[in-house]
């Protein structure tokens, strides 16, 4: 969330920032809420002094009738502090609520618009030019009895399947193969709980609650499913003052992730495009806020070095400001090439990284002191996809595809699959 006491002086600065994501937020509310809040906090502070001087007076000696006024007076405080104390709670619930409706700031550089306006930054890698008929991954995933998606929706529902044979062995390649370059980076490693409390849940701002959700929560407990490693690798940091030192502190969390994709449909989310639960190796930053734009520059470097070696074309773009989440400042997607997907071949999202400056840590309360100094300051937090398998699949598939149904496997990926080729069974 921003920071609530200085709604008032960057009004027009948020206003202008939520006009770009097309998004509307009750702003003056929000500053008449910390105006509330702020007013009870000195109302309450004044009265808890004249209670300290209260009961400074009552170890005096006094006479009876003095005690029995001091004891009465001594009751009203208490019962007033009360009331101030529940009011206070009250403006501070208001305050979240509004808080809540106001997304990040954005990057000045961010593309103005909806999901079709971003800003393409280039192209990387040969689109594949084919002999033959290319085949999609589903075709493909037959051929070689990769998937099982009617399976998925018998057991589970539809969007759910099975992987199958060499698609395990290529899931778990996959996931290695990340691995190495964040350690080459200083990332430390981690597999990560798939559910997290639903405070650290709220606390990343995703999504709503309520029929839009995209996130499964676990009846009768306070636990939801994660959308993304980003949470469990973040919530690890929740209410902590990190040392300077230790910064940029960069972890690496594979996790499955899980979503209802609530209103996703057509053409574009067949197969393996769009499922409620896949794998990915996700990239998490804390850090100080000078840093955070360099960071962001790291991560997409990572995420391109990637699908260069997995001889993937790809072009990067600049997300647009109505196609932002609201915790992000600023975001940049690898769109991979992938030949059987719309008319030809299309472009498919495979990766994003977002800065979200300090708009994460300041609900999860996580700081940092810089070395010297008694001030705790908000690290800056930063995530980026390493590799989602599902949607690097369709990718892999589609590109090294063969006219007799095989696909050779990149050279990079070799020594973590022990295969060269993978054949139609």
């Amino acid at each position: 969330m921003l920071d609530p006491r200085t709604l008032a002086e960057r009004r027009e600065e948020i206003v202008e920032s939520c006009r770009r994501r097309g998004v509307e937020a009750d702003i003056d509310g929000a500053i008449a809420a910390r105006e509330r809040v702020a007013a009870a906090q000195t109302q309450l502070g004044r009265l808890n002094q004249r209670r300290n001087e209260h009961q400074a007076a009552g170890k005096r000696k006094l006479e009876p009738a003095q005690r029995e006024a001091h004891v009465a007076e001594g009751r009203r405080l208490k019962q007033e502090a009360g009331r101030l104390e529940h009011a206070l709670a009250e403006a501070e619930i208001e305050l979240d609520a509004k808080l809540a409706t106001i997304p990040n700031l954005v990057h000045p550089d961010a593309p103005v618009g909806g999901e079709a306006d971003f800003r393409e930054l280039r192209r990387v890698g040969t689109i594949p030019r084919f002999d033959f008929e290319p085949l999609d991954h589903l075709a493909l995933g037959e051929r070689l009895d990769l998937f099982d998606f009617e399976a998925g929706a018998k057991v589970a529902a539809p969007k759910f399947y099975y992987l199958k044979n060499a698609a395990v062995l290529l899931e778990l390649a996959l996931q290695r193969f990340a691995l190495d370059p964040l350690a080459d980076e200083g990332f430390t490693p981690f597999l990560t709980p798939d559910l997290a409390r639903r405070a650290i849940v709220d606390g990343f701002a995703f999504s709503p609650r309520g029929p839009e959700t995209q996130i499964y929560s676990v009846a009768d407990t306070d636990l939801d499913l994660i959308g993304t490693a980003e949470i469990t690798l973040g919530g690890l940091y929740a209410d902590a003052i990190l040392d300077e030192a230790d910064l940029p502190l960069k972890l690496a969390g594979i996790s499955h992730c899980y979503r209802t994709e609530a209103g996703s449909a057509g053409r574009e989310s067949k197969g393996l495009y769009r499922v409620h639960q896949f794998t990915k190796v996700e990239m998490f930053v804390f850090c100080r806020p000078e840093e955070s734009e360099a960071m962001h520059e790291l991560l997409l470097s990572i995420e391109e070095r990637i699908y260069q070696a997995l001889e993937i074309p790809y072009r990067v773009v600049e997300v647009a400001t109505g196609d932002l989440g609201a915790p992000a400042y600023r975001k940049f997607d690898i769109e991979a090439w992938m030949p059987g997907r719309g008319d030809g071949g299309e472009y498919g999202e495979v990766t994003s990284t977002s800065n979200c400056t300090d708009f994460q840590a300041r609900r999860l309360k996580t700081r940092f002191r810089r070395a010297g100094s008694k001030r705790n300051e908000l690290a800056h937090t930063l995530n980026g996809t390493a590799i989602a398998v599902p949607r690097t699949l369709i990718a892999l598939l589609g590109n090294h595809q063969r006219a007799d149904g095989s696909v050779d496997v990149p050279k990079a990926l070799r020594p973590y699959l022990g295969l060269d080729r993978i054949e139609p069974r």
